[in-house]
């Protein structure tokens, strides 16, 4: 049986010939009992860089801390627009694809049919595209948005005084979750399915290394397998390590505040690193296990403990009001939509600048990581069945368990506007990492579902250094999909130490630096991928008339 990278493989009948053969550019080789096959510029670079700001970053703590802020500053103070610009082309580019003669194409050839079935699909576009977000935000972000960052200058429900104005509730209630449904709806996975189109086009169909360099041959040409191409790959890994690094990091930091909730543990940045250090542990014997022994099995798991978890809070709080404010979100959403995806004419910095812009970055840096991912277990799909499936249906997931979390976070708060733990962790005293317990607090069985939480949030660490290192690997191997197993778990290694210096280098605004200054580069690196799934698309359509 072919490869699928193989463009001699029979599924592959592709209008872009090369002579480029996967990992001819590798060296291979056995360090003592470790074999070895990694691409001999891309790996080396990635490596060193790595390995360079990890040293500096722990020599000098106080000056990384200061540049991290600066490029936090300069990415939301002055790319506010672009950022905001570029997600939501990339929307319009996806739906132009759904309705146009491109969606009959499918992923892998005319033959090709899904290697999963869409329960396994959707589990892992559930633990790999939205991982800690889900329990980190779901209540964090519809409490705050609805009371203290204020999306589209909505009226906080709490006066000058300090007094709830309980007119004010319900509307500010519906705002809060529509502005948290934007930054984890369809503007990020659209970014996601930018990425995942043309590695799945230019690896299936055209028979390309499985790498992201590989969707800029319309553009470079053969020139794509020399350093044009090792400069683009490069940023991907760089973006992918940083984008899960603040995954991690934030990981980190709500684990140990779980475990202070609940058993008392000291809330401290030696006790997150001594998290994420056993975490990845368990990462790498996930690594070592493989993709289906190893991720598919967790992120099947992981989903049904999130379901549960999200029904006992479901029925053990308000079910009904719960409901009834997803609806109301739902729809504020949809009809606020252009307002809240617009990038001028709007006075809400402190919603748009300090969280869209930083969402539209961390879903940039991303996408790498997860579009390789989504990619890698999506073939046999049609380019409409998959842009509509990745578009919707996470979108839709997370609009409900955000919109039951955070509805009964809100009806907590407002019930009892002076002792809820909510208020005090999200408004009074922010402590983020603290507010999905806040909210736990008041339901039954608080010490076990805070203890599921935590364990949820753990699980969800594994998944994505898992898959992240997974494609890391992919491309430092130059596209090769069965590298040996121990550069995996080089990578995952490599991922937490990078959390690590961050959260010693600055904490959540460091997470923050790393994200942003990664996505610039590689945004301009996805307008072009564009073009290039175009070109791909357009031939694979003449290919089809013949």
């Amino acid at each position: 049986m072919n490869h699928p990278n193989d463009p001699e493989s029979p599924s592959v009948t592709s209008d872009m010939q090369t002579d480029y053969v996967v990992g001819q550019d590798n060296i291979k080789g056995q360090f003592g009992p470790i074999g070895f096959d990694i691409h001999n510029r891309v790996f080396v670079v990635s490596a060193l860089a790595s390995a360079i700001f990890i040293v500096l970053t722990l020599l000098f703590p106080e000056r990384a801390g200061s540049t991290f802020q600066s490029i936090v500053a300069f990415s939301t103070g002055t790319l506010d627009w672009y950022f905001m610009i570029l997600v939501d082309f990339f929307i319009l580019f996806c739906l132009a694809l759904v309705v146009l003669p491109y969606g009959s194409v499918r992923l892998g050839g005319a033959d090709a049919r899904p290697d999963h079935s869409y329960l396994s699909w959707f589990a892992m576009l559930f633990t790999a595209g939205i991982g800690i977000g889900l329990l980190f935000f779901g209540v964090l972000e519809p409490v705050y948005h609805a009371n203290v960052s204020l999306p589209l200058g909505i009226a906080s429900p709490f006066g000058a005084d300090g007094a709830l104005n309980p007119a004010a509730v319900d509307n500010a209630s519906a705002m809060g979750l529509a502005g948290t449904y934007l930054h984890w709806g369809i503007h990020g996975w659209a970014v996601y399915i930018v990425m995942a189109l043309a590695l799945g086009l230019f690896t299936y169909n055209k028979g390309l290394p499985f790498s992201i360099r590989s969707a800029f041959f319309p553009i470079l040409g053969e020139r794509v397998w020399g350093w044009w191409g090792h400069v683009i790959d490069i940023l991907a890994v760089f973006s992918t390590l940083f984008g899960l690094a603040t995954s991690l990091g934030l990981g980190a930091q709500q684990a140990n505040a779980g475990m202070n909730f609940v058993f008392g543990l000291e809330v401290s940045t030696l006790t997150q690193v001594i998290v994420i250090i056993l975490v990845t542990a368990v990462a790498l014997v996930s690594v070592w296990r493989g993709l289906e022994g190893g991720l598919k099995k967790l992120s099947e798991i992981n989903m049904i403990l999130a379901v549960l978890f999200f029904f006992f809070v479901l029925f053990a709080g308000p079910t009904l009001l719960a409901m009834t404010g997803f609806w109301s979100g739902l729809t504020t959403y949809v009809t606020d939509f252009i307002p809240l995806s617009a990038p001028f004419g709007r006075d809400d910095d402190a919603y748009r600048q300090s969280w869209t812009i930083f969402y539209w970055a961390w879903w940039i840096s991303w996408a790498p990581f997860v579009g390789m991912f989504i990619a890698r277990v999506s073939r046999g799909r049609t380019v409409r069945e998959f842009i509509l499936c990745v578009l919707l249906v996470p979108s839709l997931f997370i609009f409900i368990w955000m919109g039951v979390f955070g509805s009964t976070a809100l009806e907590q708060l407002y019930a009892d506007p002076v002792g809820s733990l909510v208020k005090e962790y999200v408004i009074d005293n922010y402590r983020p990492e603290l507010s999905l317990f806040g909210m736990l607090n008041e339901l039954p069985l608080t010490g076990l579902m805070s203890t599921l939480g935590i364990v949820l949030a753990l699980i969800f660490f594994v998944t994505s250094s898992d898959s992240g290192s997974l494609v890391i690997d992919t491309i430092t191997a130059g596209g090769k999909i069965d590298a040996p197993r121990p550069q995996r778990m080089f990578w995952a290694v490599v991922e937490g130490l990078i959390a690590i210096v961050l959260l010693i280098g600055g904490g959540l605004t460091a997470l923050q630096a790393g994200v942003t200054a990664t996505a610039i580069p590689f945004s301009i690196v996805m307008l072009l991928m564009c073009y290039s799934i175009i070109k791909a698309l357009n031939g694979e359509l003449r290919l089809i008339r013949k």
